[in-house]
C-alpha cells in the first residue's frame, strides 16, 4: 500500500506509475476523499476543544451556583455535531482504505516501461557446458515422457479433482519430493535461510497483507464457511508471520524458506497454453521471503535472483533471466526478475521463478515494521520473495532436458542422493 502522504505530495508521479503497469487509476477521487477527510478531522477537532473548555466552565459556574443550563444544552448539540463528524469519518476513512488498497505498487525507476511480457528485457543466460538447444533426435514431451516412464498421470488427476491437478506416480513422485528436499537443504546449507514450514489455509487479512486482496480474489480458492483461503504461495503464511509487529534492527535481513502446495483457479488463463505442467490448479513450491532494511533491498533482490541461479546450476539446467517491464509487473511489485528454464520439447522458455521486491508496499499493508536504532522510530521494513523454485515447470525442463533417445531419464546428479536411483525407465 502506498503512503497517503506521498500520493498527497506526488499526485503525477503516482498517475504515471500508475498508468505504466496498466492499472486503473482513482487518485483524483482519493485526493478528494483525502481532502474531505482533513476538513471534517479539523471541524470535528474545533468543536471537541470548545466542548472541553465550555465542560470547565460549566464546572465552575455550578460550583458558584450559577444557572447552566443553556450552555448545558448547547453542549449536548455540539456533542451530536462532533458524533455526526465521527460517522462522516468513519464512511469516508473506510472508502479511502479501499481505494489505497486497489492502487498497485509504483515501478522502480529502474524498471523498463512497456505495455506487456513481450517488452520485458533479457539480462542473463546460462547454459551448461557443451549443451545444445538443438537435440539429435526428437525429444518427447513431459507429458509423453510420464506416461512411456508411468511417473505422472494427468488423466486420473483430473478423474480425482479436476483438469490442473497432476498425480505422480513411482519414480516420478520420488524425484518431486527429491527435488524439493534437495531445494530446501541447498537454501539451508548454502545460503543461510531459516526453514519454515507454513499453514496452507490462511485468512483474509494474510491475504490482504501481500497484496492479492481485493485485486485477485477470482484466482482464489474459497472455504467460505471458515472465512479461509488455500493460498497461492507460501510468500503469503510467510511474509504474513511478523504481520502487526516491531522487528529488532539488528535481526535483519530475516531470511525465510519453505516448501508449499500453491493452488490458484488460473480464472484469467483460458485460452493460454494449458496442456500437463504448463498450466495447473495445484503444485509445489519452494519460496524465499526476506525482511530487509529500506537502504539494502535492491542488493537483498540481486542477492535473491543469485540464490535462485544457484539450485538450476547446481541441477545444470539453461535458463534466462528476464527482467519485467512495468506492464507485466505483479500489483505489488516494484521490481520483479523471471527466471525461465528450457523446454526442448515446447522449444520456448518456461518461468520457473520471479523474484520481487516490493520495498514498503507490503510491509505497510501488514504493519510489519522495525524500529531503527538511530532514531528510535518505527520504521516499514522492505519486502522481497523469490521461488526458490516451483517444481512444475522445473519438472518439465528436467524431464525433457535429461531424457535419452530410448526415452529414458538420467537424474541429475545433484538428487541422487535424495532419489536413491539415477535413472528412471
Amino acid at each position: 500500500m502506498l503512503d497517503i502522504k506521498f500520493i498527497r505530495e506526488n499526485p503525477e508521479k503516482v498517475k504515471q506509475g500508475i498508468a505504466n503497469k496498466n492499472e486503473k487509476n482513482r487518485i483524483d477521487e482519493l485526493l478528494e476523499l483525502d481532502k474531505q477527510r482533513r476538513d471534517i478531522i479539523a471541524h470535528a477537532d474545533e468543536l471537541k476543544s470548545k466542548r472541553n473548555s465550555v465542560s470547565q466552565q460549566v464546572g465552575q459556574m455550578k460550583k458558584s451556583g450559577q444557572d447552566a443550563t443553556a450552555i448545558i444544552a448547547e453542549m449536548k448539540r455540539v456533542g451530536d455535531e462532533i458524533a455526526e463528524y465521527d460517522g462522516k469519518l468513519r464512511v469516508i476513512e473506510e472508502e479511502i482504505d479501499i481505494i489505497l488498497r486497489s492502487i498497485p505498487n509504483l515501478p522502480h525507476s529502474s524498471v523498463p516501461v512497456g505495455k506487456s511480457a513481450e517488452e520485458n528485457v533479457e539480462v542473463k543466460l546460462w547454459v551448461p557446458d557443451g549443451f545444445k538447444f538443438e537435440n539429435d533426435f526428437k525429444p518427447m514431451d513431459h507429458i509423453e515422457l510420464g506416461k512411456k516412464l508411468n511417473i505422472l498421470d494427468f488423466e486420473r488427476g483430473a478423474k480425482i479433482s479436476g483438469s490442473g491437478f497432476p498425480v505422480y506416480k513411482g519414480k516420478g513422485a520420488t524425484l518431486e519430493r527429491a527435488l524439493i528436499n534437495f531445494m530446501l537443504d541447498y537454501h539451508l546449507q548454502n545460503h543461510h535461510y531459516t526453514e519454515i514450514f507454513p499453514p496452507f489455509l490462511v485468512n483474509k487479512e494474510s491475504l490482504k497483507g501481500t497484496g492479492q486482496l481485493p485485486k485477485m480474489e477470482e484466482d482464489m480458492y474459497t472455504i467460505e464457511k471458515d472465512g479461509l483461503y488455500a493460498i497461492p504461495t507460501a510468500e503469503v503464511p510467510i511474509t504474513n508471520i511478523h504481520r502487526d509487529e516491531i522487528l529488532n534492527e539488528k535481526e535483519l535481513p530475516i531470511k525465510y524458506v519453505g516448501y508449499s502446495a500453491c493452488f490458484r483457479r488460473e480464472a484469467g488463463s483460458y485460452g493460454k497454453d494449458s496442456k500437463g505442467f504448463l498450466r495447473v490448479h495445484q503444485f509445489n513450491k519452494v519460496e524465499m521471503v526476506k525482511f530487509v532494511k529500506p537502504e539494502t533491498s535492491y542488493d537483498e533482490l540481486e542477492l535473491l535472483v543469485k540464490d535462485a541461479e544457484d539450485i538450476l546450476q547446481a541441477l545444470n539446467i539453461p535458463y534466462r533471466i528476464l527482467l519485467l517491464c512495468s506492464g507485466d509487473l505483479s500489483f505489488s511489485a516494484a521490481k520483479c526478475y523471471d527466471i525461465e528454464t528450457w523446454s526442448p520439447a515446447e522449444n520456448k522458455w518456461l518461468e520457473a521463478s520471479s523474484c520481487s521486491n516490493f520495498e514498503d508496499f507490503q510491509g505497510r499493508r501488514a504493519n510489519i515494521r522495525f524500529r531503527n536504532e538511530q532514531t528510535k522510530k518505527p520504521e516499514f521494513v522492505h519486502t522481497l520473495n523469490g521461488s526458490g523454485l516451483a517444481t512444475s515447470r522445473l519438472m518439465v525442463s528436467i524431464l525433457e532436458n535429461y531424457q535419452t533417445p530410448e526415452g529414458k531419464i538420467i537424474v541429475p546428479k545433484a538428487l541422487h542422493k535424495y532419489t536413491g536411483f539415477n535413472v528412471i525407465d
